[in-house]
């Protein structure tokens, strides 16, 4: 026990050591496995090809961004009078280096994942399973691995550097720690935002130009080897459902685990570990999630072709949500306290605990609704359906009503973990809670990339002509996929909403302010500015795609027409130069929503004060969630509507099958939903974040007076008086910061 008091800071980079080390296991695994002929070989290697040369293309240009961001950064905390220190240039570089990294792992395994799935589909239905999900547990561990090695790493390092022998976690040394310290979550956050839209606008470009010019005008399969998009499209996948979510989610870890250190440091805990136990926790339950999600990807396996796969995959989901939760009740007890509070609230170890059960409900329900609203045979997706028989403009309307009331129940659930968590630990006990909800991450992820591992697989298995009852196994991935993606998205966006309250509130005590008051009029102009901005980010991400597919749309067109053969297996298209469009589209559309995002929150800073940026952030943050939820479900109810047809539908008594006018209509529906699902949707939880992040890091700079609530803590306790009454008066006049309310109210 006394060994683990006096190690534990150093034993949780090791929970990520372990996790990298089974990735590079089952990555080994995965390398081994059969690849299939020639013919597979070559189609595969296509994709891999394109993938790499959009990451290559990527990494050029954000390396530029990374280079003069870096460099500000550094000058910034060489400024006085901030708590910062030029370190956090160094902490960026790592965190948007270890994003990257993040999605160049999940991308190399899933291009090679990809076509020995195929071939394990030639086999049974089993394998295939076990070969995808290996996949995407590579993706997983790599992911959640490189966030708890580097953050707790660099905590390290700081820790040791910046705080002192002795000095009081509370003070000034240990805030300038976590502030250095969130230049690793801004730099993982950055790379993210770009990785996730670039990756959505040039899979959704390639999407749409196979669909609309392959299926609707030529008549033949999205996956067939004739269509000179679909290499493109298969490329896409991996670029924006498997990269882009890795650094998604590699994203949304670290800014959560953060998140809650920065609240902990404010907490005068006296606990066995010299007053590090709030800030310790978050990384514990991580690395302690990792190694449960470890040891649940066992339970992923099926028997036999009739085997349920969904609930294979469910199993493994709950069981890590179980195991995490069991354990995270020793840790809490094991870490904490007995009594703490934050800005006035009281809690004890116990409430910290049940705040983080709270965070795991609100995660397990969010994917049943989000699975709910977007899974074959449930009532959404089978509304959508019927309504196709009467045209594309019903479907297009039943989509977009059923992805609005999407939205109410996760809402709600969402409202109530808030209310939940704040109840039993005040504002720690939300981050908590969305640290609790994120610590199964390597899970969530392991399941959501499996899907267009899967996914490409299944295209691989049609452009190679392989026998029907292979494509059978690999659709059969594919529909559990295409609903582990929805859930995976649902999962993001509630844990963005928990976060993003998490680093709210620790930007509003670092800026030195106790409220954000709408009734001032520049404050309420910040919270509209904050509402639209989501609004315009769609509009710009959603228009991308448009422009990236009419290009698209015209160089299938073209190649149909000038390449004489294609349509007879005699010619082979053009596929470098689909690719070749979807790479230079999403590159050059990416730039203009991720620079919303950051130079937003610095204008409105620098320009009006931290209030006014405060009510942006929560004007952002409602209306991002909100927009996440209803795109991502709107474009999976529509994408399961489409299939749903493939085994055939019954309306009004007819049966309808692929090719059918309902069909037709459902594939309008999918189309307009692409871009929803995989482009906007799933990037509001990282703009959200982003801003919230940036505004975080600027706050010493723009900070009321300089002062955050734990320096006035210390240095106005005098200045609390009591007058005739009940009434707490200050020497500040009628501004009255949380410190002093809470001070004035011990009186």
């Amino acid at each position: 026990m006394h060994f683990l008091q006096e190690n534990l800071i150093y034993i949780i980079p090791l929970f990520g050591v372990v996790s990298l080390l089974v990735t590079a296991i089952k990555a080994s695994w995965v390398s081994k496995q059969d690849a299939g002929d020639k013919n597979m070989i070559e189609l595969a290697g296509y994709v891999a090809q394109g993938a790499m040369a959009f990451l290559k293309a990527e990494w050029k240009v954000l390396s530029y961004y990374v280079v003069i961001a870096a460099l500000f950064l550094g000058w910034s905390g060489t400024l006085p009078n901030v708590h910062s220190h030029w370190l956090i240039a160094v902490a960026f570089v790592i965190g948007a280096v270890f994003s990257a990294t993040a999605g160049y792992i999940g991308m190399r395994i899933a291009t090679k994942a990809n076509v020995r799935t195929t071939q394990a589909a030639r086999t049974s239905l089993a394998q295939a399973l076990k070969v995808s999900f290996t996949g995407g547990s590579v993706m997983g561990l790599g992911v959640s691995g490189l966030a708890v090695l580097g953050l707790g790493g660099l905590f390290i390092v700081f820790y040791k550097y910046f705080v002192p022998s002795g000095a009081s976690i509370t003070g000034m040394e240990m805030r300038t720690t976590i502030e250095v310290l969130t230049g690793f979550s801004l730099g993982a956050e950055s790379i993210a935002l770009f990785a996730r839209v670039g990756g959505g606008i040039y899979t959704k470009a390639a999407d749409v130009g196979a669909d609309l010019v392959g299926k609707v005008e030529a008549g033949i399969p999205e996956d067939d080897v004739r269509n000179p998009a679909t290499i493109a499209d298969n490329v896409g996948d991996n670029v924006g459902d498997v990269a882009g979510m890795g650094a998604d989610l590699f994203g949304s870890y670290v800014a959560t685990i953060l998140a809650t250190m920065v609240l902990g440091q404010e907490i005068d805990s006296k606990d066995n570990f010299g007053g590090l136990a709030p800030i310790l926790l978050p990384m514990l339950i991580a690395g302690l999630g990792l190694i449960f999600s470890i040891v649940s990807m066992v339970f992923v396996r099926i028997k036999d072709e009739h085997a349920s796969v969904q609930a294979a995959l469910n199993l493994g989901n709950w069981s890590s949500v179980i195991l995490t939760a069991i354990a995270s009740f020793f840790a809490v007890k094991f870490l904490m306290p007995e009594t703490m509070s934050l800005r006035g609230v009281e809690f004890t170890a116990t409430n910290v605990y049940m705040a983080i059960i709270v965070g795991l409900i609100v995660g397990a329900l969010m994917s049943i609704i989000t699975e709910y609203y977007t899974a074959m045979g449930k009532r959404p997706v089978n509304t959508i359906v019927q309504q196709s028989s009467t045209g594309h403009a019903t479907n297009i309307i039943g989509g977009l009503a059923m992805g609005m009331e999407s939205t109410v129940l996760p809402i709600l659930v969402l409202a109530a973990g808030i209310f939940g968590s704040y109840h039993f630990a005040g504002l720690y006990g939300v981050a908590i809670a969305a640290a609790g909800m994120m610590a199964t991450t390597a899970m969530q992820l392991a399941i959501d990339a499996f899907g267009p591992i899967a996914d490409n697989a299944g295209g691989i298995a049609e452009m190679s002509g392989l026998p029907k009852e292979v494509r059978e196994r690999t659709d059969n991935l594919d529909a559990v996929g295409n609903t582990t993606a929805a859930t995976g998205k649902g999962f993001a966006i509630a844990s963005a909403a928990l976060t993003s309250l998490a680093l709210f509130a620790a930007f509003v005590g670092v800026a030195g302010i106790d409220s954000i008051d709408i009734y001032k009029a520049d404050v309420l102009a910040g919270l509209f500015v904050g509402g639209m901005i989501p609004f315009i980010f769609s509009s710009l991400a959603i228009s991308a795609v448009g422009r990236a597919a009419m290009a698209m749309v015209q160089e299938v067109r073209r190649q149909f027409r000038e390449i004489p053969g294609i349509m007879e297996y005699k010619a082979k298209p053009e596929y470098e130069k689909c690719v070749a469009i979807s790479t230079q589209a999403s590159i050059r559309e990416m730039i203009l929503p991720g620079a919303i995002a950051l130079i937003v929150p610095l204008i409105i800073g620098f320009a009006f004060g931290p209030e006014v940026l405060g009510g942006t952030l929560a004007g952002v943050t409602v209306s991002g969630v909100l927009m996440g939820m209803f795109q991502s479900n709107a474009g999976g109810a529509w994408d399961n509507a489409k299939k749903s047809f493939e085994k055939g539908v019954v309306i009004d008594g007819e049966t309808y099958y692929k090719g059918s006018d309902p069909h037709k209509a459902s594939v309008t529906g999918d189309t307009v939903g692409d871009p929803f699902k995989d482009t906007s949707g799933p990037s509001m939880n990282i703009l959200i974040k982003l801003m919230s992040i940036v505004s975080l890091v600027i706050a010493p700079h723009i900070a009321f007076k300089g002062e955050s609530h734990v320096s006035m803590m210390n240095s106005n306790k005098h200045k609390c008086t009591m007058a005739q009454g009940s009434t707490c008066h200050s020497s500040e006049g009628t501004t009255r910061s949380v410190a002093m309310k809470a001070c004035c109210s011990k009186k």
